[in-house]
């Protein structure tokens, strides 16, 4: 940032102006977002306060912490790790540098799930219907399909103990009553779901990707074999964890979306419906 720049009182406007110009010369497309986001944050108000007090002068405390936030933007600082939070599905959850950032994309898994599951209707039967989100991070999948759908028992799965530290978080936070595993995908999970959803790492390491994904952790956005090693892995899992009635709902890329659909149904699964990034696929 311009060190040179020291206004003796500085109002909302000024600050904003500054911010949104040091975002655009580093080439953030959101700067203006951006800026009345971290602004607001520091605040602790909303981004309408903003727009209604445009001339109210910031104290040094609060200018203090904006600079600062401000300095992780410009050094590509993904903003919901800046701020600590992500929405998803209209509800805030809390994100650190150990959980992947929720995606909006992500969304299209819960209303995959809201549009299948009817079809099944052996699922809600008298037996509790069991759903596992593998992989979870920070819980956003499992929590939002529990809250959505509250007669699911769900589980939520991580490799990472400092993923589930945060999925808990989240969980207590929107009073989700779910339970939590640590398992690398399903090897740790004993019982016999009747679904599973997953967004799972699918970025191949050479593909092109923003700057803000390398303060995300690796182990949640990268796999081999083109990205789709551990969708596999857990497609031969899926074949035999899940019940007969079973239902299996991914993320991937859409250019991966061949290849998985075929690969699903050498394992006897056969594609329900397909959106966006998301497919959801039955066993056969």
């Amino acid at each position: 940032m311009n060190e040179n720049y020291q206004p003796v009182a500085l109002v909302i406007k000024d600050w904003l102006k500054f911010a949104v110009g040091e975002l655009k010369q580093v080439d953030i497309d959101s700067a203006r977002l951006d800026a009345e986001i971290i602004l607001a944050h520091s605040l602790k108000k909303n981004r309408t306060y903003l727009h209604a007090h445009i001339d109210e002068i910031l104290s040094d405390r609060t200018k203090e912490i904006a600079d600062a936030r401000l300095a992780l933007r410009l050094d590509h600082v993904p903003i919901a790790y800046i701020i600590g939070h992500k929405e998803f599905y209209g509800r805030k959850f809390v994100v650190t540098t150990a959980t992947l950032i929720p995606r909006p994309e992500s969304e299209t898994i819960i209303e995959l799930l809201k549009e299948v599951l009817p079809k099944k209707q052996s699922l809600f039967g008298e037996n509790v219907t069991r759903l596992v989100d593998v992989g979870t991070g920070s819980g956003c999948l499992g929590i939002t399909a529990k809250l959505e759908i509250p007669e699911l028992q769900v589980t939520l799965l991580d490799v990472s103990a400092q993923a589930l530290t945060i999925a808990k978080k989240n969980a207590n936070m929107l009073k989700a009553d779910v339970e939590l595993q640590k398992s690398n995908l399903l090897n740790d999970y004993l019982f016999t779901p009747e679904v599973i959803i997953a967004n799972l790492p699918y970025v191949d390491p050479s593909w092109d990707r923003s700057r803000e994904t390398d303060y995300e952790p690796g182990v949640a956005l990268f796999a081999n074999q083109d990205g789709l090693s551990l969708i596999y892995k857990l497609i031969d899992q899926s074949e035999i964890a899940l019940k007969s009635t079973g239902i299996l709902i991914l993320e991937s890329d859409t250019r991966q979306h061949d290849e998985i659909i075929k690969y699903a149904s050498k394992n006897n699964f056969n594609l329900l419906k397909k959106s966006g990034f998301c497919l959801a696929f039955g066993k056969i």
